[in-house]
């Protein structure tokens, strides 16, 4: 599963004010699963989720799905020591990325919506309603299966 150089090129350009954010930088402080930061979960997330967009011809719409993915977990903690008083993880996580998405970057409703109905169907009530929120869903589900899995950080396929 790899991108052609000029998808690589377009996930850069549409990347290039949030990766370069001290901000998501944090996010390479804190461990995703097994040795992999929340920085690396979020570039595999966002790689996987364009792979499926332009291999199924699924014409989701590429900045709300890019964004969407790159900021699903940008909770900016270690929840392995704590939820920031959100309540479980697992349950609230997407919420609180969320938050801080529009707060920092004011991101639109449509990114928004990406970001928070990731965690379905554990959050069942944040049901994925579009396009670009079902890719992050699943390519999340992939990615999260397959560190925590193999645990291991150079795992990089795509």
């Amino acid at each position: 599963m790899k991108l052609k150089p000029e998808e690589i090129k377009r996930l850069e350009t549409i990347l290039e004010p949030f990766r370069n954010d001290e901000r998501t930088q944090k996010m390479k402080q804190f461990i995703q699963h097994g040795k992999i930061t929340t920085y690396e979960h979020a570039e595999s997330v966002t790689k996987l989720s364009y792979w499926i967009n332009k291999r199924l011809h699924l014409n989701a719409d590429e900045h709300v799905l890019t964004v969407g993915a790159f900021l699903h977990d940008y909770y900016l903690y270690d929840w392995h020591e704590t939820d920031e008083g959100n309540g479980l993880h697992g349950f609230s996580h997407s919420r609180t990325a969320r938050r801080n998405a529009v707060a920092h970057f004011g991101i639109c409703k449509r990114t928004q919506s990406v970001i928070e109905t990731h965690m379905w169907p554990l959050t069942f009530t944040k049901v994925p309603r579009s396009r670009e929120a079902w890719i992050v869903c699943l390519a999340d589900k992939w990615v999260s299966t397959r560190e925590t899995l193999l645990c291991r950080s150079d795992l990089y396929w795509i």
